[in-house]
């Protein structure tokens, strides 16, 4: 499995300077062996759909997951987000309550955040699979650098990226993030387990504030308006 073959276009040459071709092809034979032997999420015609929705020229925030969920129909290629239908994650709940109080959104009956996707919002995890029900499964396994390339292509670019880094494992990424143009949010992990640090933390307002500082225009929060607009 050539993985930059499966990327759009535009992702393929901006990532292509960043990758290692030999630890590129090693992880694309390990994520080939893992789709035959075993049930991996996303499906893999999801893998890389964070990209295929955000090229590199509209991508202005970038919000960080970890690992795609575990659980069978959850995961769909976006961090945070499940397919319409699919019981709303508890961070993500959070992530809803945060929203509400933050910028007045009410709570979406649904986790899709493919609205959030069409508007440039790309929903990163550093680790794009996992084997059912074995969370962090494929955790070191090749896609931290992968995905690493991702935030690094970004930084590279003029246009100013807001990057909101949740918890603890996102916020060591700030350090790929080099470029005075962009802004770098950090909070705690949006997760019901922390307590503290990521409610009240603002982050949907202070990352329009940096976009409209940085002349680039805002996103409308609400999941619902962003897959009407299509």
């Amino acid at each position: 499995m050539n993985l930059p073959d499966l990327l759009p276009s535009g992702w393929r040459a901006e990532l292509a300077p960043f990758l290692d071709e030999r630890a590129t092809a090693a992880l694309g034979e390990f994520v080939a062996r893992e789709y035959t032997a075993h049930t991996i999420y996303p499906p893999i015609e999801d893998l890389f759909a964070a990209y295929r929705w955000c090229p590199p020229e509209q991508t202005r925030v970038l919000i960080l997951g970890q690992d795609p969920y575990h659980g069978a129909g959850q995961a769909h290629g976006l961090s945070f987000s499940v397919p319409d239908g699919v019981r709303i994650p508890p961070s993500l709940r959070n992530v809803f309550k945060e929203l509400a109080e933050d910028v007045g959104v009410v709570p979406p009956a649904s986790g899709d955040l493919t609205g959030w996707a069409r508007q440039g919002v790309l929903l990163l995890n550093a680790v794009l699979t996992v084997r059912a029900g074995a969370a962090a499964s494929h955790a070191g396994k090749g896609w931290e650098a992968f995905t690493d390339a991702t935030i690094r292509a970004l930084d590279a670019r003029r246009d100013r990226v807001v990057f909101l880094l949740w918890g603890g494992y996102a916020r060591k990424k700030a350090a790929l993030i080099t470029n005075p143009a962009h802004v770098v949010l950090e909070a705690g992990h949006p997760s019901p387990l922390n307590r503290e640090g990521f409610r009240g933390a603002r982050p949907f307002s202070a990352a329009n504030k940096a976009l409209a500082d940085g002349g680039r225009p805002v996103v409308h929060w609400d999941p619902r308006a962003g897959t009407a607009a299509g």
